[in-house]
């Protein structure tokens, strides 16, 4: 399947098809240009710690890449008044490995008056080396002139990134249009915007009222066929809330998966450059405030704050980090799949604080001959407890299809599916993700056994989890000091999987190994990468 998709997608195709998903991911070096600044302009997509993640998925992978925006500081840049914006695209799991690595972050200047940028930056990271681009714009001189009614061609130079926020900041009344011309390089496009209705849609952050906007380029064919639809929240800061593309390999879908507003640093007050090096977006200090829908805060509202809302403690992983596993099996030298973990945004979901962990696990093309997986699972955590109040899975695996939500209420001991099927659970019980990252908070200094209720095919099992020994466990030329657990159930056949972890003895306390016994034979789960520094 992936060689299938591999042959279809070389990589200009793939990179145009998610630039031009545009609106949301950003380009290199593209500008926009048209007249000066007679339309109108909202300053509320510019509030400055607004942080939107967006989850990307292609075809059949759920999770194919993510994209974050940030508004990131408002002070003096380069010696005049400025709000600096930055944005971060990159692709994750199979589609990073085996179809087309994308890890590219953009930081753009902009007029706090009109949005026009004066200064953009890029950082392109590959495999071997890393770029950094910059470039200055030039605003055209004089006024253009207002065109037809209805027909709208607003002002300056712009890149993509500040195009997002300058389309934001327009009206989008009904059956308006409006017009932008994209450079990218030597090559020109004439963007159409057209907004054709409103519609109300439902996301993980929440349900919104959208306005649907159509984008076309002209006499570009090749991209008007993708029918390329943004739904913006129809509310002040108009917030990009799904984007749909349609590709002849298969339809892309950038949804937002979080909202916030994060604490940003202070900008020095004297003017001059400042450094090239980029603040992650993914700065866990935050103030949450989701974007308005149902369940979800005002969005001209004010913020909600509390002493945790962004860091998360002590605890052993922070928001961004990313471990990949290869699997194997007896007598396959190579990985008969890869599984990729990640710590996503904190955010409001389904009207909690949460914090996302993401699960995704695919079949290797060294066994996709015999059987082809792609599975999914997605737990939304209370930041303190680790506890889930949401689960949602999807596992596609050889002829075998099965999706499934769990709405679940830790007070009241109980967990709702989507068909109202009631499970009546011990208050505290994990799913196999939040699992696997509340084991790292544990104390497992030997022989120390410990208990949670966890769920098991919509069951509630008794997992024990005992610390055997430490020892050290060897990861390609790694030789890392571990501490050996085993995991056992309060079934009659306790030990039936002889499920085995090792985990670093660190304060990361990183899953190392994975070990059971299945009917295909041992199987073993090896960290890919060791991160050196903690993420």
């Amino acid at each position: 399947m992936i060689q299938g998709v591999n042959q279809r997608l070389k990589p200009p195709v793939i990179f145009s098809s998610i630039l031009l998903l545009a609106i949301l991911a950003v380009s290199s070096g593209s500008q926009v240009v048209s007249g000066q600044g007679s339309q109108p302009f909202s300053p509320g997509p510019y509030r400055v710690g607004e942080r939107l993640t967006y989850n990307v998925s292609f075809s059949n992978f759920v999770s194919a890449a993510h994209i974050e925006l940030l508004v990131a500081a408002h002070g003096n840049f380069f010696g005049r008044d400025a709000i600096q914006l930055k944005g971060h695209i990159e692709t994750t799991g199979m589609v990073n490995a085996a179809l087309f690595a994308v890890n590219t972050d953009y930081i753009t200047y902009i007029d706090p008056a009109n949005g026009t940028p004066f200064r953009g930056q890029q950082i392109v990271r590959a495999a071997s080396r890393t770029s950094d681009t910059s470039a200055d714009f030039n605003q055209p001189a004089g006024v253009a002139a207002l065109p037809p009614k209805r027909t709208v061609e607003f002002p300056g130079s712009y890149d993509f990134l500040s195009a997002i926020y300058r389309v934001r900041a327009l009206p989008l009344s009904q059956n308006s249009t409006y017009f932008m011309t994209l450079r990218d390089g030597n090559d020109s496009y004439d963007l159409q915007v057209s907004v054709i209705g409103k519609v109300a849609i439902k996301t993980n952050v929440g349900s919104f009222d959208t306005i649907v906007s159509r984008l076309r380029m002209r006499d570009n064919s090749q991209f008007n066929k993708y029918d390329v639809k943004v739904y913006f929240s129809d509310d002040q800061r108009h917030v990009p809330v799904l984007i749909i593309a349609h590709h002849p390999a298969g339809d892309i879908h950038a949804e937002l998966a979080g909202s916030e507003f994060v604490a940003t640093p202070p900008v020095p007050p004297m003017p001059g450059p400042t450094p090239t090096a980029i603040i992650p977006v993914t700065d866990p200090q935050r103030v949450i405030a989701p974007p308005g829908g149902n369940g979800a805060a005002p969005a001209g509202g004010a913020d909600s704050s509390s002493d945790s809302a962004g860091a998360l403690g002590e605890l052993p992983f922070k928001v961004g980090e990313q471990l990949n596993y290869q699997v194997f099996l007896p007598n396959i030298a190579l990985p008969a799949a890869t599984a990729n973990f990640q710590v996503r945004a904190r955010s409001k979901y389904f009207d909690h604080d949460g914090l996302l962990f993401t699960l995704s696990a695919q079949t290797s093309n060294a066994l996709q001959a015999l059987f082809v997986a792609n599975d999914v699972v997605t737990s939304y955590v209370d930041p303190k407890t680790l506890l889930p109040f949401h689960t949602e899975f999807s596992f596609n695996e050889g002829r075998r299809r099965f999706a499934s939500k769990l709405a679940i209420n830790q007070d009241y001991g109980s967990a709702v599916s989507e068909k109202g099927d009631r499970i009546e659970i011990p208050v505290g019980t994990h799913d196999y993700l939040s699992f696997f990252y509340a084991l790292r908070t544990f104390s497992l200094a030997p022989p120390r056994r410990s208990a949670i209720s966890i769920l098991v095919n919509n069951k509630p099992k008794t997992l024990f989890i005992s610390a055997i020994r430490k020892e050290n466990v060897q990861l390609g030329k790694q030789s890392i000091p571990a501490i050996q657990i085993s995991l056992t159930t309060d079934d009659a056949d306790s030990d039936k999987y002889q499920l085995r972890a090792w985990i670093s003895d660190d304060s990361r306390r990183l899953p190392l190994r994975l070990t059971a016994v299945t009917q295909l034979g041992p199987i073993r789960a090896d960290l890919a990468i060791i991160p050196v520094t903690r993420q």
